[in-house]
């Protein structure tokens, strides 16, 4: 059972890996965007309504997968002033804990936004400003995706501690490795 549960997470520990991988090209994409719009802006004076917004949904993509990401990569912000003192089988009731509310709070708030997405396509929104980008459901759609993502990761991390499993960037480091 046990075996069974770590391959689980490690299924999910990859996955949401090679995603977050994935989508950290966005902040490339982000990067680029933004040059070409500040230099056709300043050098030729042109400027797309369209081209501002795609920062903006780069930017959001950025940010919601990479929580799940950082998650998963053990670069998340820690409060360690009590912790730090904790005996180990304390901190793994404090982790386990901590898993187990990330993920009921991401699942709760990934099923409250499909409404939120669903009244966006439904609607066919796009952007109220003329030139803009349509189809602004596909990037609402991204709330509900990176939140389950986040939930998953979580329930990763909640069978780690509670089977005792090491995850992958939790590994011993050899001296001098960061």
């Amino acid at each position: 059972m046990m075996s069974m549960l770590n391959r689980l997470a490690d299924g999910v520990d990859g996955s949401v890996r090679r995603i977050g991988e994935i989508m950290a090209w966005t902040g490339l994409a982000l990067v680029l965007v933004i040059a070409f719009n500040v230099c056709a802006r300043y050098l030729v004076s042109f400027g797309a309504v369209a081209l501002q917004e795609t920062e903006w949904h780069l930017m959001a993509v950025g940010a919601l997968f990479g929580v799940p990401y950082a998650l998963n990569r053990g670069e998340e912000v820690r409060v360690d002033v009590f912790y730090g003192h904790f005996s180990p089988g304390a901190r793994r009731i404090v982790n386990a804990t901590g898993a187990l509310l990330l993920a009921l709070a991401s699942l709760v708030i990934a099923y409250l936004s499909l409404t939120f997405v669903q009244q966006s396509f439904m609607l066919g929104e796009g952007s109220a400003d003329p030139g803009g980008l349509p189809a602004r459901w596909l990037l609402k759609a991204a709330i509900p995706i990176s939140f389950l993502l986040l939930a998953l990761q979580s329930l990763s991390a909640f069978i780690r501690q509670l089977t005792g499993a090491t995850a992958p960037h939790e590994k011993k480091k050899k001296p001098g490795e960061y």
